[in-house]
C-alpha cells in the first residue's frame, strides 16, 4: 500500500489523533502563558521571584520527558492528565523569561510618562508595559508552542493524545506492512501541526501588535 492510500485508508483516525494533538497543546499553552505571565509579571519587579521562576522552570527542561511522563504515572494515571502536566511544565521557561526580559526592557521614560499621566499600577501594567512587551512575550509562547508540539508525541508512551501514537505504533512494528507509512504519517503530521501552529502566532502578532512596533518585531 502506498503512502497516499495508507492516509485515505485510515484518514478518520489520523485526522482525531492531529485533532487530539493540537488541542492538548493548546490547553497546555493557555495554561502556562496565564500562569507564565503571572510570574513573569511578577518577577519583573522582584529579583528573589524572578531568579527562583526561571532557575525552577531551567531546572524542568533538564528533565527528560520521557521519564517526566512515567513519574507523573502514579499522580495523574495514564492519557490526558499526565500528558497536559508534562507539556504545561516544559513551556514555562521561554514564556517567563521573555515576560521578564520585555518588561524589564521597556524604554524608562515611557513607563514615567504613563505615570505622570496619573496611571494606577495595575492600569499602567495593562495598558502600558504589557502591550510594548506583548511581541516579546509572544515570542515566549511560540517557542513554547512548538516545543510542546513536538514532546506531546512522545506522551504517546503514557497512552496520551495524539500523532505519536502512530509513530510508535510504525516504530514497534518495523518492518512489517504499513510500519513506514504509519510512522510517516505521525510524523508528517506533527509537522503540519507546527506549521499552522506558527502561521496563527504570525496571525496573532500582527493583529494584537501597536502598528509602530510592527516593523521590530517581524522574524
Amino acid at each position: 500500500m502506498s503512502f497516499g492510500e495508507y492516509v485515505v485508508s485510515r484518514w478518520g483516525t489520523l485526522s482525531l489523533a492531529a485533532a487530539e494533538h493540537a488541542l492538548v497543546v493548546a490547553i497546555a499553552i493557555a495554561l502556562a502563558s496565564v500562569i507564565g505571565i503571572g510570574i513573569g509579571v511578577l518577577g519583573h519587579g522582584s529579583p528573589r521571584v524572578r531568579e527562583g521562576s526561571i532557575a525552577a522552570s531551567a531546572a524542568i527542561l533538564t528533565v527528560p520527558s520521557l521519564a517526566l511522563l512515567t513519574l507523573l504515572i502514579p499522580l495523574t494515571g495514564l492519557g490526558w492528565g499526565s500528558t497536559l502536566i508534562a507539556l504545561t511544565a516544559y513551556a514555562f521557561l521561554p514564556i517567563i523569561r521573555n515576560t521578564v526580559t520585555g518588561l524589564r526592557g521597556l524604554d524608562a521614560a515611557t513607563v514615567e510618562a504613563g505615570r505622570g499621566m496619573g496611571l494606577s499600577r495595575p492600569r499602567l501594567l495593562l495598558r502600558v508595559q504589557l502591550p510594548l512587551a506583548w511581541p516579546l512575550i509572544l515570542t515566549g509562547i511560540r517557542i513554547s508552542t512548538q516545543m510542546a508540539i513536538g514532546i506531546a508525541a512522545i506522551a504517546a508512551f503514557v497512552d496520551g493524545p495524539g500523532l505519536g501514537n502512530q509513530i510508535f505504533e510504525g516504530l514497534s512494528r518495523l518492518g512489517s506492512v504499513n510500519s513506514l507509512n504509519a510512522t510517516l504519517a505521525g510524523t508528517l503530521g506533527i509537522v503540519v501541526i507546527a506549521v499552522l501552529f506558527d502561521l496563527f502566532f504570525a496571525a496573532v502578532r500582527h493583529l494584537t501588535t501597536p502598528r509602530g512596533l510592527r516593523v521590530r518585531v517581524r522574524p
